[in-house]
């Protein structure tokens, strides 16, 4: 072997090793989050090298590498915005506002970093549309005593549109995630958007942290219709309302109720949350006996061979969300958050991609008015998973 065949012995085109988690939901998470990427929201180098730094099922290491990428990346976005390169910085800081949630959604939302991630994201997002090709508007929808946060954008800066979509996110979701994954595509396409958030829901959380979910969202969704159709560009005849995932009860809800609401993408069209929600446990925790109850208080007493640390923190955040006592009163309340039989009352025509991986949609009692209303609205069902990749992390 000569001198320069040994000074390359060994080199690679590349190191990083296409590698998930061996924990089902933290390797959704990041295939969400390289999901992202489509829209410029992740770089996928960045996502694979961090989760090289996280343990598989611990949710501390996974907000830290995150929340340290999304650092380095919002202080890249401010040193092309301070040089005048405005696509540049625009692109960054898009990059680090999905960075900061996906340190947002592993931190509980009693740690005070919860707030400070979501802030920080929302803060990078603004600056990022400071550069956008698009109009942008920040909203405060009235909803009694309550602002509510919303975004609403035009493509270009004036003209007519294709219509007006409305969307809406679930338990986890952002206004900011929800530009990237479908907004940005929507305004390409010549649609104007608005992207809004009712109790509970993440964006309203960082600044009305006490507010917890409503079973009648239809109430929220009205405020928001009553905003869009005084603006003199709506047209009133071309609204559709989207909901993702946990939104897909939001908007299915929604429009039994609006028939302001001219088309519904109901993505998934959940019709009873509790069936949804205790699907993912695998039984009803509103059967639990008192004895076997705990409180969001109580979960750090648990022993750990009952619960993992992701565990723990998605109970903790499912019972503050929510409002209630207890993990049971909890599901207890979910039993209100029930479509069933009123859907026969949506008028307009509806798409509803069903998810394997959503768990379960609709109750027993709701699946006679379920055919019904696919009869009669030419709703449209097709598959959609939520799973695992084909990656696994030793």
């Amino acid at each position: 072997m000569n001198d320069d065949t040994a000074a390359h012995a060994g080199l690679e085109r590349g190191r990083t090793r296409v590698q998930g988690f061996a924990d089902a939901e933290m390797d959704f998470q990041l295939m969400r989050q390289l999901g992202a990427a489509r829209y410029g929201g992740a770089s996928v180098g960045e996502c694979l090298a961090a989760a090289q730094r996280i343990e598989s099922g611990v949710p501390a290491s996974w907000v830290a590498a995150f929340a340290a990428q999304a650092g380095r990346q919002e202080a890249d976005a401010r040193k092309r915005a301070e040089r005048k390169h405005s696509v540049s910085a625009r692109d960054q800081y898009l990059v680090a506002s999905n960075s900061w949630r996906a340190a947002e959604y592993y931190t509980s939302v009693a740690d005070p970093a919860h707030l400070e991630y979501g802030l920080k994201s929302r803060e990078c997002f603004l600056a990022a549309m400071r550069f956008a090709d698009h109009s942008f508007e920040t909203l405060s929808l009235p909803f009694g005593d309550t602002p509510l946060p919303a975004y609403y954008m035009r493509p270009g800066k004036s003209g007519a549109t294709a219509g007006t979509l409305m969307i809406v996110s679930g338990y986890d979701g952002t206004l900011e995630e929800t530009y990237l994954c479908y907004g940005r595509a929507a305004l390409e396409r010549g649609y104007a958007l608005l992207l809004f958030a009712g109790p509970g829901q993440m964006d309203t959380l960082r600044f009305h942290p006490d507010l917890a979910f409503i079973p009648d969202f239809e109430r929220v969704t009205a405020a928001a219709l009553d905003h869009l159709l005084t603006r003199p560009e709506t047209d009133p005849a071309r609204v559709a309302l989207m909901g993702i995932s946990f939104g897909g009860y939001f908007a299915t809800r929604s429009a039994v109720h609006e028939p302001r609401i001219r088309a519904l993408i109901a993505n998934s069209p959940i019709l009873d949350l509790h069936a949804y929600m205790s699907s993912f446990v695998g039984f009803d925790p509103a059967e639990l006996p008192d004895t076997e109850d705990f409180s969001a208080a109580d979960i750090d007493h648990i022993p750990p061979e009952e619960a993992t640390p992701q565990q723990r923190l998605m109970a903790r955040n499912l019972i503050l969300r929510f409002g209630r006592e207890s993990f049971k009163k909890t599901y207890l309340r979910l039993r209100d958050f029930r479509v069933d039989d009123a859907l026969s009352q949506i008028s307009c025509p509806a798409l509803a991609p069903v998810g394997s991986g959503e768990g379960q949609n609709r109750s027993p009692s709701s699946a006679g008015s379920a055919m019904a209303y696919r009869d009669r609205h030419r709703i449209t069902s097709l598959p959609k998973r939520r799973g695992r990749t084909a990656i696994a992390k030793p």
